[in-house]
């Protein structure tokens, strides 16, 4: 049984962004909700329009991995628990080594970490940073239901296929929506998290489903930070 006076308090640190949607975002949720849509929006209990933090925090790891390989750093292969660190099984020797290194190094835990994986942890090392939900901000009520159809292709015949209408429910279109959460990061966390993490976040234009149908563009608008450029330097490890 967890004691609550024996729980630990952390002391963290925040960053505040806001997404404001440009087009329809579709994210969609499993099951039905009442709606005449094949795949309904995801939305809390409340009712209110969200991004789920877990598709946030994959799609900012996957463009800190992009950022730090364009930085020659060793990065190891997400999100396969065997082709991650410490354990990387198939990794050539000689790329394998390149990990070997001091800076890779936590303490408490076994074996080498690459930079991603001490920001986003691994089977091994618990995650620095924790993301929320991205909530709407607009009042449910004020968000009618939107529809929109599409079919199914058959990319060999290039036709659409029989009897494959579907219905995909939105948000309502051009409207920009703003959706509002923290990222939060523990105590521990390397010197360049916050660079980090603001890069990669510039570099996503896009959430959600039906991205190349022009649904989920969205800009993004973050509270100040100031980010020291020698923070950078501690990435440059070779």
């Amino acid at each position: 049984m967890i004691q609550l006076n024996s729980t630990t308090t952390y002391s963290e640190t925040s960053l505040t962004l806001t997404a404001l949607v440009d087009t329809a975002l579709c994210v969609g949720a499993g099951g039905s909700s009442g709606s005449l849509a094949d795949k309904p929006i995801v939305r809390t209990a409340k009712g209110e329009l969200l991004i789920p933090a877990s598709q946030l925090k994959g799609r900012v790891r996957h463009e800190c991995e992009k950022l730090a390989r364009g930085l020659h750093l060793p990065v190891c292969d997400s999100p396969n628990p065997q082709t991650m660190c410490p354990q990387r099984a198939g990794f050539a020797e000689d790329f394998d080594r390149r990990f070997q290194n001091p800076n890779f190094c936590i303490e408490d835990y076994k074996g080498f970490h690459c930079p991603i994986c001490q920001i986003f942890g691994n089977p091994v090392l618990p995650s620095r940073v924790l993301f929320d939900d991205l909530i709407c901000t607009q009042d449910p009520a004020n968000l009618p239901e939107v529809l929109r159809p599409g079919v199914t292709l058959n990319r060999r015949r290039r036709t659409a296929e029989n009897q494959k209408l579907f219905l995909l429910e939105t948000s309502p279109v051009n409207t920009k929506l703003p959706f509002q959460g923290d990222i939060h990061i523990l105590p521990g966390y390397p010197p360049y998290t916050k660079a980090l993490l603001l890069a990669a976040l510039r570099h996503i234009h896009a959430l959600g489903g039906s991205k190349s149908g022009g649904l989920g563009w969205l800009h993004w608008k973050f509270t100040p930070q100031e980010i020291d450029n020698t923070v950078w330097d501690a990435l440059l490890l070779e």
